[in-house]
Formats: C-alpha cells, structure tokens, sequence
C-alpha cells in the first residue's frame, strides 16, 4: 500500500510499505480520508512527537474509513461498516485512569498511520475508542471528532460557565473549533487572530469580536479594551503553542480568572510570567493535553446532531502524493484550516 512515512524534521516521504495483517482483536481499516492539523504541522517541522511519535514512522492521525478485515475475537464489527477510529486509547486500570484522567495514562496507547491507504488499529483502540459513523454523517465530518474531543476537555477543565468572556489566541483547527464550542455553550467570544483570512473564519465560527495581531500595536491592551469593564477575560485559552502568546495570556485574564495553556510549545521552551499579578491576582493557569473517552463521545455527538458541522473545519482535498507540498502551504499561508487528504487519489 501506498503510505507516508515520517523520517525526520521536514523529511515525509510517500512509500510503498507492506499492509498491515490483522491480529487478534484488531482490524484493518480503508482509509477514506485522513485531516491534516496543526499538530501534523508542528511533527512535520520539528520531526517528532514528544509523546505521540518517534520517527521512522507511518504518520497521521485524523481519520475516518470501512472497515476492512476483522481480526478474530472482534464482535460488533464487520467488514464494510463506516468507522471512525481514534488515536489512542488509555488502559483503564492504572492511577490516572482511576482519577477520571485518562489522557494521562501511564500506558496510553498511540496509533499513527492515517495518511495512508490502510491503516490497523489495535484492540484497545477498537474496543474503547472506536465509533461507527451513524448514517447522514460525512466520512469527513466523523474525522474532526479527535480534534474537537480535545477542544471539549479543554473548555471543561477551564470551569467555563454562561455568559463568561473568553479569549481564545489562535485561529488555526483547534483555535476555531475552541471559538465555536465557547460560543454555542453562551459565551463571548474575543477571537486574537493573525492572517486576514482568519478574521472572517472567527466571526463565523461565532466570535463576537476580533483582535487582528497585525493590525494592532498591543494585542494584550486590545483584547482588554473589548472585555466587560475593561477588567479582562474570565477564561484565556492559548491554542498556538507560542511563548509569546502564552505570556500574552496572564495580562489579559481578569483577576480571579483562569488560564489554558493549551497550544504545546516545542521541546526546552521556557516563558516568563508576572509571579506578583499571578498571586495577587488568583489566576488560576492550566494545561490540557488530549482526550479522553468521555469527551470523544461528547465530540460524537455534537457532530451527530449537528451541532458543530465538521465540514465548516476542511477548506480544502488533495491526494496522498500532495501531502508535503499541503503541509508547506500550511506554513508559508496560514490561511487554511484543514486539508482531507484523500489515499486512493
């Protein structure tokens, strides 16, 4: 089969690699399409993952397919079921599982592979985390519910309630997709966006107002000026994985307020923060990372019943064989959200 393979930093390469046989609990999914995002983005550049993937490996990890083969033991499936898999399953059993917070499993077990014309998913990954796409529901739009379950998280673990102003930095997949679920849940949205594109995606994503970094001499005193008061935002949610914009963040929450550093800076990235505004002031600072079962169900549905169209995150199709040359687009423009990458074309 046809399949890209990451080898190092900005070094995929599109193979021909054995397809994968199916062993006890497993199965072999077609890929009908797999999303690029910025993560894929960030693993492109950088050349690994500090947790997700170490190179040579099959990369990719959006996707949504048919079922292809069955490996013995498998019961609720059969070939030709339409399927969306994710990229990791927690082992239930250990500490953090226990905790309710399985995205930190001691042994979270990680999938990659997507881009590629088939793909094997493990057992665990079969039977916790692996959905059928009901009908009426796109392949395209059933393979952003990865994405979205780690927006869900992100949003719950700020304590976000009706009515609160959030800021959310970042206007790529997961920055729309945070202003969207902070939206539709009744809150204010202030979208801080770079590209020109971005500007008009926000507002439809539901951003009630936008902050243009390139437009404004001091991105931290115009997201301020637009809160109630001017006393900042109750939540700020960085989703870029910049230091910068994650120092922008403690200047623009509002005393008491709270903070996610959800965007993951590279590797021995260090940033400065006002230790007297975070005592003084009580911000609360968080992180999120991943998913979790609970919330790739809560994605499902919100897709489902088409409460979040999925289609509104791809603005473009390409074939396997364009992979690299998308994922440079991604970086010189900015202005695209997702790609479905398309295996068989």
């Amino acid at each position: 089969m046809t399949a890209a393979v990451l080898y190092g930093k900005e070094d995929v390469r599109i193979e021909k690699v054995p397809v994968p046989k199916v062993g006890e609990g497993e199965i072999l999914v077609k890929v009908q399409v797999a999303l690029t995002c910025g993560t894929d983005v960030k693993v492109y550049r950088r050349g690994y993952h500090a947790r997700m993937i170490v190179p040579p490996a099959l990369f990719g990890h959006e996707l949504a397919g048919i079922v292809e083969e069955v490996g013995p033991g498998v019961k609720r499936l059969k070939k030709g079921m339409r399927v969306v898999a994710l990229n990791s399953a927690p082992c239930g059993v250990c500490f953090y599982c226990s905790k309710h917070q399985e995205n930190l499993c001691e042994d979270l077990l990680f999938n990659n592979g997507a881009y590629a014309e088939y793909i094997l998913i493990p057992k665990r990954i079969v039977e916790k985390n692996l959905l059928v796409i009901p009908d009426g529901v796109s392949f395209d739009e059933a393979a952003v519910i990865e994405p979205l379950a780690c927006v869900l998280r992100g949003l719950h673990e700020t304590g976000m309630e009706v009515g609160d102003t959030i800021t959310v930095i970042g206007a790529g997949p997961i920055g729309l997709m945070f202003v969207k679920a902070a939206s539709i849940s009744g809150c204010k949205v202030i979208s801080v966006v770079k590209h020109d594109e971005q500007v008009e995606a926000a507002k439809k994503m539901g951003a009630h107002k936008v902050v243009q970094i390139t437009k404004v001499d001091d991105p931290v005193k115009a997201v301020i000026e637009l809160t109630p008061e001017h006393r900042g935002s109750d939540i700020v949610i960085e989703a870029v994985g910049r230091p910068d914009a994650w120092e922008w963040t403690i200047d623009m929450v509002r005393k008491g307020g709270t903070v996610n550093f959800f965007g993951g800076c590279a590797k021995g990235t260090k940033v400065n923060l006002n230790t007297e505004r975070l005592h003084y002031s009580e911000i609360t600072l968080k992180a999120t990372f991943h998913h979790t079962p609970e919330t790739v169900r809560k994605a499902f549905a919100l897709i489902a019943e088409r409460k979040i169209k999925g289609s509104d995150y791809i603005t473009g199709e390409a074939p396997l064989s364009r992979l690299t040359q998308v994922f440079k687009m991604m970086i010189e423009r900015g202005g695209e959200i997702k790609t479905a990458i398309i295996p068989g074309h």
